[in-house]
């Protein structure tokens, strides 16, 4: 299982890569895997906003459909469009393809999630 050390995580695994007031959100390796083989990728709208925990995509496989939810309050700037009409990139890359790049509306709410050990700690249990 891949996990990236300079990477924020939640207890629903979803990853954070954090650039300045901006984060870079998807769903990890761990997640990809327990999943299977991606077939649909719900994205959210530039604009959006959202609260963190809050629903804001659902990620489809031939095993189930999930919702992901947003690790830290902010709104979308960014989509990843190539999942429209490749969605198994995620499978393939999940984290060079992430689903959406926030602008971080309270960065403190970083500190709520794990850092790669605690992660890692968190999908051996």
């Amino acid at each position: 299982m891949k996990i990236m050390e300079e990477y924020f995580y939640t207890k629903n695994h979803e990853w954070v890569k954090v650039e300045d007031d901006t984060a870079l959100i998807g769903v990890t390796d761990y997640a990809q895997h327990a999943m299977g083989q991606i077939v649909y990728v719900e994205l959210p709208e530039v604009d959006d906003e959202f609260n963190q925990e809050d629903a804001f995509s659902v990620v489809e496989s031939v095993k189930a459909a999930s919702d992901i939810y947003m690790p830290a309050s902010g709104s979308v700037l960014e989509v990843n469009e190539d999942l429209e009409d490749e969605p198994e990139l995620i499978n393939e890359d999940p984290y060079t393809n992430y689903i959406c790049k926030i602008k971080l509306s309270d960065k403190t709410e970083i500190n709520n999630l794990m850092n790669s050990k605690e992660y890692s700690s968190f999908c051996d249990k």
